[in-house]
């Protein structure tokens, strides 16, 4: 699949999926999957920040950062989603919404003081030159809290396993461990990570475990990068 065949694809995918994204998107971020993301991202950003949340969806994300003092434009893929989204913005000044593609961000060079790309790398045909992307709207010391599914996550078996079967995808198969290689390899600087563990996983129990078993057993890995100021 090409990349003009691939954005095309996952748009119309989103663009179908929205009402069913909308009915569960609440309760990922307020008790579910998602319920740590903006806590653990208000530890390392300065709150009042300029913040693009890449892969926004329904916006619920977004307006969340919105609400911890963040001034926090959402951009996504799907119009559908996006027009969800809209609906979040009457009563918050700092929250906006416009649609658009990952590989070419509709914001200026080193605009972004930060950004929030959760679960949304997965979903295109060239993670690399989104990482291009986001590095190229970054404000040297920015930082970017990446959320990249683990290998036995639920979505994975909806979206990518028909690629076995000779199906065309929306889903590529980059994995934690090989995200982190790829944006280090960037210059990218890891400055925190932590697990969201699979439903039925205690990390209490795996002390002795290194990261990438954690990552194995994780429903989500969060990435806290930095882009370091050059010398």
């Amino acid at each position: 699949m090409n990349i003009h065949t691939w954005h095309k694809e996952s748009k119309k995918e989103w663009d179908d999926f929205a009402p069913m994204w909308v009915k569960n998107s609440q309760e990922m971020w307020e008790t579910g999957s998602r319920k740590n993301i903006i806590p653990f991202i208000s530890g390392y950003v300065q709150s009042g920040l300029k913040v693009a949340d890449i892969g926004c969806g329904d916006g619920v994300g977004s307006l969340k950062l919105a609400e911890a003092g963040f001034e926090v434009i959402g951009v996504d893929l799907s119009s559908v989603m996006i027009e969800f989204a809209k609906g979040k913005t009457a009563n918050h000044p700092n929250l906006s919404f416009l649609q658009g593609d990952f590989t070419n961000l509709p914001f200026k060079d080193e605009e972004m003081e930060a950004a929030m790309v959760i679960n949304s790398l997965e979903y295109t045909g060239e993670p690399l030159t989104v990482m291009k992307e986001i590095w190229r709207i970054m404000k040297p010391g920015g930082h970017v809290c990446f959320g990249i599914l683990g290998p036995t996550a639920e979505p994975r078996k909806h979206f990518s396993y028909q690629r076995l079967l000779g199906d065309e995808v929306i889903m590529n198969t980059m994995l934690p461990w090989e995200f982190e290689k790829m944006a280090t390899e960037m210059g990218w600087k890891t400055v925190a990570d932590t697990g969201v563990a699979k439903r039925g996983v205690d990390y209490t129990k795996l002390g002795h475990f290194s990261k990438d078993l954690k990552q194995a057993v994780s429903f989500m890995w969060l990435f806290l990068l930095q882009k370091e100021v050059a010398e």
